[in-house]
Order: C-alpha cells, then structure tokens, then sequence
C-alpha cells in the first residue's frame, strides 16, 4: 500500500524527529477531517481522551497510541521514530596520548570499562541504562546485533545480571541502528533486547523499568509483526503487571498472547514452543491471582503441549521450554496456590541434569527452597538455595523474594548448615 504524502512531509518529519507523537496524530486526524469525536468514535473512546493523547508529550497508553496512529493510517516507521529516545550527537573523541585508533573503539578499553561499570554494582548500572533509555547511546559498530544479542542472552542464562546490565546500552544503540533498515527481523531483534531488558530488570526488581521496557518490546514486536517477538514481550509485560499486583491485566495479555500463538496452527517447534510457554506463565499468573482450577488446568495443557517438544531445547530458540521446564513451573505454581505439599511434589523427580542453562538449574533449586520454606524444613530449604547458589550466584543474590528467604533463615536458623554460607554469599558485595 503507498505511503500517503502526508506522513513524508517536512512538518511529519519534523514531528516525529520531535518525538511529537500526539502532534502526529492530530496531523492525520486533521488531515481525514475528522472531528475529535469522529476519530474517538474509532478508538472507542471519549473526545476528551483524544484531545489529552494529541496533546501530551509523555505516552501513557501504548496500546490506545498504536490503534490511533493505525486509524490515521501512520506508517509504523514514523510512528517508531516518533517512540524512539533521541540519539544525542556521537561526542568527539578525546585522547591523552595517541593512539593508532580511537579509545572508544578500542576492544580493550570497551572491556576494561564493561568490567569497571559491573563492578560499581547495581545502582550504577540501573542509572546508566535509564539514560540509555532516555537517549540511545550513538552505535559504535560493535559487530551483527544477532551475534550481540546472542552473547547477551547468554549472560542471562549463566545468571549474569550485572554484566548484562552493564551491556544493555550498548546493545541498544546497536539495535536502534539496526533498525534504520526498517526491515522486520532488525524490528523484531530489537523487540527481543527490550524483552531480555525487561526480563534482567524483573530479576534484579526494578519493575517500573522493567515495565518500560516490556512497552517497547510489545511496540517493536507489533511493528515487526512477528508473532514470536510479541508472544516475548506480552510475556515479559504480563511478568510486570503480576509482580505490580495487576493480576486481571496480566491474564488478560497472557490469555490473548497465548490465542494469537495458537491461531497460528502450531505448525513448527518454535511456535509449539510459543505456545507452551504461553500457557506455564498463564497458568502461574492465574495461581498467583488465586484461581486455583484455571491454574491446574492450564498446567496440564502446557504439560500436553510439551509432550511434542525435545527434552533439550535447542541452543538460540526463544522459548527454551521442555517438558522438565514445565514440571518445574508446576512447582511454582502449587506454591503460589498455597499448596507446599504438591510443589515437592511436582519436583521430586527433576534434576539439575534436565536444565542446559545455570539460570533453569538455579532456578529449580529457588523454586525447591520455597516450597521446602513454606513446609517449614530449614534444613532442605538451606540446601537447594546452596545449590542453586553454586549453580548461579546471581538468582539467589539479586533476586529480592530469595535474598528475603536467605535473611530469614539467618535470623531465624542461624545454626542450620549451610545457612552461614548462604547470608555470607548473599551479603557479599558484588
């Protein structure tokens, strides 16, 4: 379909390089001759909620932004662009002795300054990706954003939040290049590196920012319009709004994520994958609001789901589920109904061996200990909560609901083995 004039004219272009979203609206509203009404009449909503959408600079409803800007018929290009941080000017390099090549592109400083950043520890590297999400960083060139992305969900599997953090602007300013393409999979890759955001912020418990991040990857994935891209980051937004207490959205994004995997016939590994991995998150938001019967059942259809899938996922798919992974969702989720006795249960027969990941083989090991937690056996909880420790450091330090269990045993069982290693491991600066 033509592109319509409009939307390639100086005053659009200057709006959208003026990240003037709702400006870009009432120009193509304006341009239809519609009335506020008319174009509410479309979104299903009130001439009131039109004119504060035209008229705000800070997007509040990315959902409400996406439907206008398609009712006015705005390229998705513009739209992005109008989404987009600002890429402040690439600072001139300033070196104090000379040197064959730029300190910036040097591979050695890159990492000698990745290290230090790391080492500064958490509030530093949270402050430094906010203004990469305030400004994208200029690209340096680092190399194909797919291998880089590579690398960084790499560093998330081995539990690795703080070099992952430390790497996320840099991964940005790489994928925001990428995407001057405009080609979908560069799209679609870059939906993926705010969902691998997200998904190290709801980690570490930064939900705010990791709910920023969810909003983007929802916002590239639609503009891609790869249906694996958004199924990610319905997920990683659906996460969000459930650690925020938001259990009816959740479900709500999870329910449709999960029927848009399903409409497209299941027809290959990945998309089966999908849709597995749908219905274990969707099964564990419904246990966590409560709802005890949808929980269990849609934990046996994920398990049927499953049933196609290898027992090892193969190496880069995006939805690394197996039939092990879904016993061990089944864990969590009798915890979350309140059920300790089944979560045992449900794991007893899983091994670290069925995980290729520290960050799944650490992960069994948290969901043990909370199960082991609420029967009231400080013995065992100690002991999973050790070995998930020497699996991952970095999901028994950074994760607020472990370091909580970790500071409750050492008050409450300073004298259970393990206990002592475990409040030192966790105290220890990182």
């Amino acid at each position: 379909m033509p592109v319509d004039p409009l939307w390639n004219s100086t005053r659009a272009r200057e709006l959208a390089a003026q990240r003037q979203t709702g400006a870009l609206i009432r120009l193509g509203r304006e341009h239809h001759g519609w009335t506020l009404a008319a174009l509410g009449g479309r979104l299903g909503c009130s001439p009131a909620t039109v004119s504060r959408l035209e008229r705000r600079t800070r997007i509040i409803d990315l959902a409400l932004v996406n439907r206008a800007a398609l009712a006015v018929g705005m390229p998705p290009h513009v739209l992005m662009t109008s989404l987009s941080p600002p890429s402040p000017a690439a600072a001139v390099a300033t070196t104090v002795t000379p040197s064959p090549r730029p300190a910036e592109e040097d591979p050695m400083r890159r990492r000698t300054l990745l290290t230090a950043t790391a080492a500064a520890g958490p509030t530093a590297l949270l402050t430094g990706l906010d203004t990469a999400l305030a400004h994208t960083p200029a690209s340096a060139g680092s190399g194909p954003l797919d291998s880089r992305l590579a690398a960084a969900r790499d560093l998330y599997d081995k539990g690795a939040h703080h070099q992952l953090l430390a790497s996320l602007p840099g991964l940005l300013a790489e994928g925001h290049a990428a995407v001057a393409s405009r080609r979908s999979l560069d799209q679609a890759r870059l939906s993926s590196v705010y969902s691998l955001a997200s998904a190290v912020l709801i980690k570490v418990g930064s939900y705010d920012r990791a709910r920023l991040t969810a909003d983007r990857a929802r916002t590239w994935a639609q503009v891609s319009g790869s249906p694996l891209a958004a199924a990610a980051a319905a997920r990683e937004l659906a996460i969000v709004l459930r650690h925020q207490d938001q259990h009816a959205a959740a479900q709500l994004i999870m329910t449709t994520a999960a029927s848009e995997v399903e409409a497209t016939g299941l027809r290959t590994p990945a998309s089966s994958a999908a849709y597995a991995q749908m219905l274990c998150t969707l099964a564990y938001t419904a246990a966590r609001a409560g709802q005890r019967t949808d929980a269990l059942a849609m934990t046996e259809e994920a398990r049927r789901a499953a049933r196609r899938l290898p027992d090892v996922a193969p190496a880069g798919r995006l939805f690394p589920i197996s039939p092990a992974a879904v016993d061990l969702y089944a864990v969590g989720i009798h915890w979350a109904l309140g059920d300790a006795g089944a979560a045992l249960e449900a794991g007893k027969n899983l091994r670290a061996a069925q995980f290729p990941t520290a960050e799944r083989k650490a992960r069994m090991g948290t969901d043990m200990a909370r199960a082991w937690w609420a029967w009231s056996r400080p013995e065992q909880t100690a002991r999973s909560l050790l070995d998930a420790y020497r699996a991952s450091p970095g999901e028994v330090r950074d994760r607020p609901a472990i370091r909580g269990i970790v500071h409750e045993l050492t008050e409450r069982h300073p004298r259970v083995s393990g206990v002592r290693e475990l409040h030192a491991a966790v105290a220890r600066p990182t």
